[in-house]
C-alpha cells in the first residue's frame, strides 16, 4: 500500500522514462510520503509490442481486399512478426547483443512499407556500426506494425503519442468528451487492464497523472473515467506540462467529472498540501495554485502562504518502481546525434530551474516555468548525479533545461573532473558567445558528446525580432567551436515567424545548407511558428503584425490561430524544407539547388555560397583576456634538464614532456620558466576549487621575468593551449 500514486499515461517515450514523476517522488521522499509511480506508457508498449499482445492485432478480422497492399503484406506474413517480436524487443532493450548479426543478415525481420527508405541510409550504416544498424532495422520493422495496428486496430495510436488531435489547441471539451462517453479504444484494453492491476496491488488515496503533452491528454482522463467509475473513494490529481500551459483558465466543469484537481506550475508544495487534504483533512484546506469544483462552478485556489521550495530543497529525483531494463532503445534515422532522442537509457536532470535569457518572443515567458530562474550550485547537481548513478546504475544524463547557463555547466564540468565521474551527458543550450573553444572542449572531457539549441530563423532581422540575443555569425561560431571538440549539434530551426518573407526563408534554407555542408551542424528539426497564448506574440499580436482568431476558452488555451499580415502560406515550404534537411544530415545532396526541393517557384537566395565560411575565418587566439579564469588540466608531466649546444653557443633548457591520453605533447623552455610554469601547474591543479585568472598569472609572471604576452603567446604555450593542457575560460 502507498499513499499516492504517479503516473505518466501513454504515450512518452519509448527510450527512457519521461522525469516529471520521478522528481515529484524524490521530493515525497524528502516529506516521508510514501508513494508509487508508473510509467503506463512503456507497460503498454511491452504487452502490444509481445507475441500474445501481437495476436491480439491479428485476430481482428479485416476485410483483405479492401485494405492497403502493405496491410495485406503485413497480415500475409503475421506468423513471422509473431515468431519475431519478443527477440526484437529484447534486443531493444540491450538483452539480447548477438541478435545484431541475425538481424543485420536482411533475411530475419519480415519487411514492409517501412523498408523502402533503407537505400536512402546505407551511407549511414557504415558510420554507425552493427548494433546501430540493426536497431534502426529493427525500428522499421517495429514502424511497420504500428502502420498495421492505425490502419487496422486503433487509428489514433503513436509509438510517442495517443489521439493527439483531441488534446491539440482545443478550446472546447465537446470532442474529447465525446470519444470518453464512446466505448473503449484498442489501446484503452491494454491500458485501462494494467492500470486495474495496479490500484488493487497499490491502493492508493490519491492519484497524480503527470499530463506532458497532448498527445498524453485522452488517455489520462480515460485513466481517470476508470478510476471514478471503478474505484470512486480514490481522488484523482492532474498537473504536468500540458494543463501548466493549456488549462489555465479552464471553465468546463465536466472536466471534474474525472479529475477532481488539476494544479499549475511547479508540483512540489501543490501535491504536499493535496496529501494533506486528502490524507488528513480539515475545516480549513490550503491549496496551491490548484482548480475544483466547489458548488457546481470551477475555481482556483491559492490560498496556501507558504513559499514554492527551493530547487536545493527538492530531493534528488527517484526512479524506483520504473523498469528501467526494460525501455526500448530505437533509431528512427540513421544520424548519430538525431537518435540521442531515442537511443540509450538518460537520467533526466535540470541545473537550472527556468530560463535566465527568457526574452524570446515566440516562448511562453510569461509562465513561471521559463520566468523564474533558479540555477542549482554544482556540487548539489554532481551530488545528485552521484547519487543517481548509485540507484539506477546508469551513467548517461539529459539535461533537460530550457537553456542550460554556460557558466554553470563550466562549473559541473569541472566538479565531474574534480570527482574522476565517468558519465555521458547532453543539454539545450543558447548559442552564446561565451562557449569559446576552450570552454567546449572543457565540456568534452567531462562528458559532453552533443548540445541542442533555437537557431530558430536563420536570419538576423529576424533574429532580433524574435529577440534570440544572436547572429548567424555567431551561431556558426559556435557550433564551429563545439564540432571541432568533438561535441555533436542539433539545431532547432523555424519557418512562418511572423512578418518572415518568402525570400527570407530561402535565405535561411541557404544558411543551414551551408552549415551543415561545413560540418559545423550534425542535427536539425524545422517546425512551423506557433502562436502560443503566454508569449510577447501571442499577448500583443498587434505588435508582430498577426492578427489572432479569437475564440470563446472553456478548456485548452494554448495555441492561438492566426492571420499572418503578409498573406503568405508557410505550410507550402513545409514538405521542401523537411526534404532538404534530410538529405543535409546524411551529408548528401548539398550541390542541388535549392529550388529542386520544391515543387512551386521559389526566389533565387542572395547569400553568397561562402557567407558562413567567411564568418568563420576570424581567429582570435592571441587576444589577451585579463578576467579569464585559467585552467590546467593535465597531471602528467615529465621535466629533464638538458644543455644544448650550437655551433659556438652552449646553454640549459627544460624539456617538459605531457602525455595526454591521445597523444604525447613535448616543449622545451629556459629552466626558471620552465620551473615557474611546473610550480604553477601544481598549485593550480584541477582538484583545487578556486581558479586563477589571466591577470593573476600574468602578475605572478611578472614578479620574476618580464613581457608575460611574449611568454603566454610564445609557441610552447600555444602548443599547450592548442592541445588542450591549458584552457582559457
Amino acid at each position: 500500500m502507498k499513499d499516492l500514486l504517479l503516473i505518466t499515461p501513454p504515450f512518452t517515450q519509448l527510450n527512457t522514462p519521461y522525469p516529471a514523476t520521478a522528481y515529484i517522488k524524490g521530493f515525497l521522499n524528502t516529506k516521508n510520503i510514501s508513494s508509487y509511480q508508473l510509467d503506463l506508457g512503456i507497460d503498454v508498449i511491452l504487452e502490444l509490442f509481445s507475441r500474445d499482445g501481437l495476436q491480439k492485432v491479428f485476430d481482428k478480422k479485416i476485410d483483405l481486399p479492401t485494405t492497403t497492399e502493405n496491410t495485406q503484406r503485413i497480415f500475409a506474413l503475421r506468423e513471422e512478426y509473431l515468431k519475431t517480436i519478443d527477440q526484437v524487443i529484447s534486443f531493444l532493450q540491450g538483452k539480447n547483443p548477438t541478435l545484431a548479426r541475425q538481424i543485420c543478415s536482411m533475411n530475419f525481420l519480415p519487411e514492409a512499407s517501412r523498408f523502402n527508405q533503407l537505400d536512402d541510409m546505407d551511407f549511414a550504416f557504415g558510420n554507425m556500426g552493427l548494433q546501430d544498424k540493426a536497431k534502426h532495422l529493427a525500428t522499421l520493422y517495429l514502424e511497420d506494425i504500428s502502420d498495421y495496428i492505425i490502419e487496422n486496430n486503433d487509428a489514433d495510436f503513436g509509438f510517442s503519442r495517443y489521439a493527439e488531435r483531441l488534446g491539440k489547441s482545443a478550446n472546447s471539451f465537446d470532442e474529447l468528451y465525446s470519444k470518453l462517453a464512446g466505448p473503449q479504444t484498442f489501446i484503452d484494453d491494454f491500458t485501462l487492464k494494467i492500470l486495474q492491476d495496479k490500484i488493487e496491488n497499490i491502493q492508493p488515496k490519491l492519484i497524480c497523472f503527470s499530463i506532458p503533452f497532448p498527445g498524453n491528454l485522452y488517455s489520462a482522463f480515460k485513466c481517470a473515467q476508470f478510476i471514478k467509475k471503478n474505484f470512486p473513494h480514490i481522488k484523482i490529481a492532474m498537473g504536468g506540462g500540458f494543463p501548466n500551459t493549456e488549462l489555465r483558465e479552464v471553465k468546463d466543469q465536466r472536466v471534474f467529472e474525472f479529475f477532481d484537481f488539476i494544479t499549475l506550475d511547479d508540483g512540489e508544495l501543490p501535491i504536499e498540501l493535496l496529501c494533506q487534504s486528502v490524507l488528513y483533512p480539515t475545516d480549513e484546506l490550503e491549496y496551491k495554485r490548484t482548480f475544483l469544483l466547489e458548488n457546481q462552478e470551477v475555481v482556483y485556489k491559492n490560498n496556501s502562504k507558504r513559499h514554492d521550495y527551493k530547487q536545493a530543497e527538492i530531493g534528488t529525483p527517484d526512479y524506483t518502481d520504473l523498469k528501467l531494463d526494460q525501455y526500448i532503445s530505437v533509431i528512427e534515422i540513421a544520424n548519430p546525434m538525431h537518435s540521442l532522442w531515442s537511443d540509450g537509457r538518460w537520467n533526466k536532470l535540470t541545473m537550472a530551474h527556468g530560463c535566465y535569457w527568457g526574452k524570446c518572443t515566440f516562448c511562453d515567458i510569461s509562465l513561471d516555468y521559463i520566468k523564474i530562474y533558479e540555477p542549482i550550485s554544482a556540487k548539489i547537481l554532481v551530488d545528485r548525479m552521484e547519487e543517481l548513478i548509485k540507484t539506477t546504475g546508469e551513467t548517461g544524463f539529459h539535461f533537460v533545461d530550457e537553456a542550460a547557463p554556460p557558466a554553470l555547466m563550466r562549473e559541473v564540468a569541472l566538479e565531474i573532473l574534480r570527482r574522476n565521474l565517468v558519465v555521458t551527458w547532453w543539454t539545450n543550450i543558447r548559442f552564446e558567445k561565451s562557449f569559446t573553444s576552450d570552454l567546449c572542449y572543457l565540456l568534452k572531457l567531462s562528458g559532453c558528446v552533443a548540445v541542442s539549441g533555437g537557431l530558430e530563423v536563420a536570419s538576423d532581422r529576424l533574429l532580433k525580432l524574435i529577440d534570440k540575443g544572436v547572429s548567424v555569425e555567431q551561431v556558426a561560431k559556435v557550433t564551429k567551436n563545439f564540432t571541432e571538440a568533438g561535441i555533436m549539434v542539433h539545431a532547432y530551426l523555424m519557418y512562418g515567424y511572423p512578418t518572415q518573407t518568402v525570400q527570407e526563408t530561402i535565405d535561411s534554407l541557404e544558411m543551414i545548407r551551408q552549415m551543415f555542408e561545413m560540418g559545423i551542424l550534425q542535427s536539425g528539426f524545422w517546425h512551423q511558428f506557433a502562436m502560443t497564448a503566454h508569449s510577447p506574440v501571442g499577448i500583443n499580436p498587434e505588435d508582430f503584425g498577426v492578427i489572432p482568431v479569437k475564440q470563446e476558452i472553456l478548456f485548452a488555451n494554448n495555441d492561438i490561430d492566426f492571420k499572418d499580415k503578409t498573406g503568405i502560406d508557410h505550410n507550402r515550404f513545409s514538405f521542401g524544407l523537411k526534404k532538404s534537411l534530410f538529405n543535409y544530415m546524411h551529408g548528401i545532396n548539398f550541390e542541388i539547388p535549392l529550388q529542386e526541393w520544391f515543387d512551386f517557384k521559389i526566389p533565387r537566395t542572395t547569400i553568397h555560397p561562402d557567407h558562413i565560411h567567411d564568418c568563420l575565418l576570424e581567429d582570435d587566439a592571441f587576444t589577451f583576456k585579463g578576467n579569464s579564469k585559467i585552467v590546467f588540466l593535465t597531471k602528467n608531466v615529465i621535466a629533464e634538464n638538458r644543455v644544448k649546444t650550437k655551433k659556438k653557443y652552449s646553454g640549459t633548457y627544460t624539456l617538459i614532456t605531457f602525455h595526454l591520453k591521445t597523444n604525447i605533447v613535448k616543449i622545451e623552455l629556459e629552466q626558471d620558466k620552465a620551473n615557474w610554469l611546473l610550480n604553477v601547474l601544481e598549485q593550480n591543479s584541477i582538484e583545487n576549487p578556486k581558479k586563477i585568472t589571466a591577470q593573476q598569472l600574468k602578475n605572478h609572471f611578472e614578479e620574476n621575468f618580464e613581457d608575460f604576452e611574449l611568454f603566454w603567446f610564445s609557441k610552447p604555450m600555444q602548443q599547450l593551449k592548442e592541445n588542450g593542457v591549458i584552457l582559457s575560460l
